[in-house]
């Protein structure tokens, strides 16, 4: 049986037939006339390789066509690339540049088809850099390491043309950086060291020359104008062209030399600085502003303090208008809380709606600029005007919109509105309980004598500082609501008693409002000599009230009762509404009688405060007593450090606490 052996290939003979191919696909690249390979053609060749490397030693030539692989791309380049890009400069060198890099590219990819045989076997086995990586690798060390400073150059030069406004070719610098990437093999490494590190310090270096022009010649919103269009365009550049790693370091050169070093100068431009934005309503520019201080570390923290300069600076200026106003007043209404103290109660809501709006707006509600706003509403709606607290400017002019009558003539929506913006006020005001005690009084006066407007509003604004300041601020108030609505309650039960048992009626029309002692303010009760009809009528509601509960007692509090009287004169017959009792009654300054029952309410509080404190801790030294008191109590007012310590020593003689035999300004807790 004969067997059929195959013919062996010497090197010589085998390479002179590759060569031939690898000609032809360097004419092909070179753009000389040459028919494309056909299927038969890469067969060919890639069989001639075959049968090279599986012979018989010593006629396995892998190893030598592994270096010949490598040869013809070192052939290639010096002979046909180096040349032809030697010869070019700047833009032209970058396009041949890039012809070049993609007909290696090609040439990689057909040569490494032809030599496939040797991927499989030969270097996998010996663990050699694969044909891609080698066919690249050359163009790397032979093409790239040559001309990389002379092509950094270049697109630098370009791209600082384009800054200038020249249009140029996009399309080109991506494809030359495209190149810095794909040569590092899936490593950034030469994009970085080679491009990019001169890429950053030419942008430092371009807008440092810039700033220091623009910063002598523009305002600051000019100067912001062109920052952020500066930013933008360089954006647009890693868009386009950069590799997309290059954008926040790119970014951060610019902002650093544009804003970060002349923050404050920018700032405090005198006719064009933040000052001025804000005092000239520039809301445009404040959130520019905001943009682009945002970008920077710690940018936004003095811009957010000029902010709150300002809004201090306005919030001062409406209450010295306002004593302006207020001592202009008659003497004997100096006390009184009018319309003037109205006006600027309405002009800082009004202020507070305009910078509410920056700060949602401008500063988009960053967390530095509400702060800035509570601290500088904290600081002038704390002041008093002529004698008035704003504790009780605020709760007058609650009582304005909510009475019958007053002088705010508003619509529902509008009433709930601005009661809304009250409730949001009343939350820079360290004095919350003297506010609650003043508006207790208020309430107090529209309830009893019918003077409230809306029964909706009322409870709406309890809601709204339920809300604002807990529950126990609101317990008394809701606590008077609910007496009048049991109250009328009681009174049809009273007509229905009186129907019942007619020989009760004291022939006089009667209604009677029942209090509950703990929710409404403090009032006097003065004995009076009755007419024998309204004694009557006194005993009648007694026996009808001891049928619903026989557990309380009835203080009748003549003060505040009215009584209808028909007086008959010979022309006609006019009815009077008088008091209760036509007597004259002690003069009740009511403001100081408001602030003597706020006090009162405070000690309690302190008092309950260190207490608590104390039961839980046991053992506590002075100082750290004192700052959890005023932790506990700063929702509602700021208790003063002299009234704590009087409190504690009033609890000490009272043997709710004594002092540490060792150390004096330690405290036990006596249970």
């Amino acid at each position: 049986m004969a067997t059929h052996e195959r013919k062996t290939i010497d090197l010589e003979q085998g390479w002179d037939f590759m060569q031939k191919g690898i000609t032809k696909l360097k004419n092909i690249l070179e753009g000389k006339p040459e028919p494309q390979f056909s299927s038969e053609d890469y067969m060919m060749l890639y069989t001639t390789i075959y049968n090279m490397c599986t012979q018989k030693p010593p006629h396995d030539y892998s190893q030598q066509l592994y270096e010949k692989y490598r040869e013809s791309f070192e052939e290639y380049i010096t002979s046909m690339v180096l040349p032809s890009l030697r010869e070019k400069h700047d833009e032209f060198m970058l396009r041949e540049l890039v012809k070049r890099w993609s007909n290696h590219k090609v040439m990689v990819r057909w040569l490494s088809r032809f030599f496939h045989y040797l991927d499989r076997y030969f270097i996998s086995r010996r663990s050699l850099p694969p044909l891609r990586e080698v066919g690249l690798s050359c163009f790397r060390d032979l093409v790239y390491q040559e001309i990389k400073g002379k092509v950094k150059s270049a697109v630098i030069s370009l791209i600082d043309r384009e800054r200038e406004g020249e249009q140029i070719d996009r399309a080109l610098l991506k494809n030359v950086l495209d190149i810095f990437v794909e040569i590092g093999l899936g490593s950034m490494e030469c994009y970085e060291n080679d491009f990019e590190d001169f890429l950053l310090k030419d942008t430092a270096d371009y807008y440092s020359i810039k700033a220091q022009t623009w910063i002598l010649e523009d305002s600051c919103p000019d100067y912001m104008l062109k920052a952020e269009e500066c930013l933008k365009r360089e954006k647009e550049r890693v868009a386009h062209y950069l590799h997309s790693s290059s954008e926040q370091k790119l970014l951060e050169k610019v902002q650093h030399e544009l804003l970060t070093q002349y923050a404050s100068q920018l700032l405090e431009k005198e006719h064009s600085g933040c000052h001025a934005l804000l005092r000239d309503d520039k809301v445009e520019d404040l959130s520019r502003m905001y943009r682009l201080f945002s970008r920077i570390t710690r940018g936004l923290e003095p811009v957010s303090q000029i902010f709150k300069q300002h809004v201090t600076n306005e919030g001062t200026a409406l209450v010295k208008q306002a004593e302006d106003a207020a001592s202009n007043k008659k003497p004997e209404k100096k006390d009184m809380v009018g319309l003037q103290e109205q006006i600027f109660v309405r002009k800082i809501i009004e202020l507070h709606d305009k910078y509410v709006a920056y700060v949602t707006d401008c500063f988009q509600g960053h967390t530095l600029f509400h702060k800035a706003l509570k601290e500088a509403f904290e600081v002038f709606c704390n002041k008093g005007v002529s004698g008035s607290s704003s504790a009780e400017l605020l709760a007058t002019f609650c009582d304005n919109i909510l009475k019958k009558g007053g002088s705010e003539k508003l619509s529902d929506e509008a009433i709930e509105d601005t009661l809304e913006k009250v409730v949001r006020l009343l939350a820079y005001i360290s004095d919350k309980d003297l506010f609650a005690e003043f508006y207790r009084k208020k309430l107090a006066r529209r309830l009893l004598f019918d003077k409230s407007a809306n029964d909706e509003h009322e409870r709406s604004i309890l809601t709204k500082l339920k809300q604002q300041c807990g529950g126990q601020f609101t317990s008394k108030m809701e606590g008077m609501v609910t007496d009048l609505t049991v109250a009328r309650d009681h009174q049809t039960k009273f007509e229905e008693f009186i129907s019942s048992h007619p020989e009760l009626n004291p022939g006089i029309d009667l209604a009677v409002t029942v209090l509950t002692t703990g929710f409404w303010p403090s009032y006097k009760s003065f004995d009076i000599n009755l007419p024998s009809e309204m004694v009557k009528c006194v005993e009648v509601f007694k026996e009808f009230y001891q049928t619903r509960t026989k557990h309380r007692k009835l203080t009748w509090i003549y003060s505040l009762g009215t009584c209808n009287i028909s007086a008959k004169f010979e022309a006609k017959t006019i009815e009077l509404i008088v008091t209760t009792y036509q007597v004259p009654l002690p003069p009740v300054d009511e403001k100081k009688k408001v602030v003597e029952d706020v006090d009162k309410d405070r000690r309690y509080a302190i008092d309950a405060s260190i207490v608590r404190i104390m039961k839980s801790r046991k053992v506590l030294g002075h100082q750290q007593l004192v700052l959890e008191c005023v932790e506990q109590l700063g929702r509602m007012f700021k208790p003063d450090f002299k009234a704590i310590k009087k409190r504690i020593e009033d609890l000490i003689t009272r043997d709710y606490l004594e002092r540490d035999k060792d150390n004096p300004n330690v405290y036990r807790y006596l249970a």
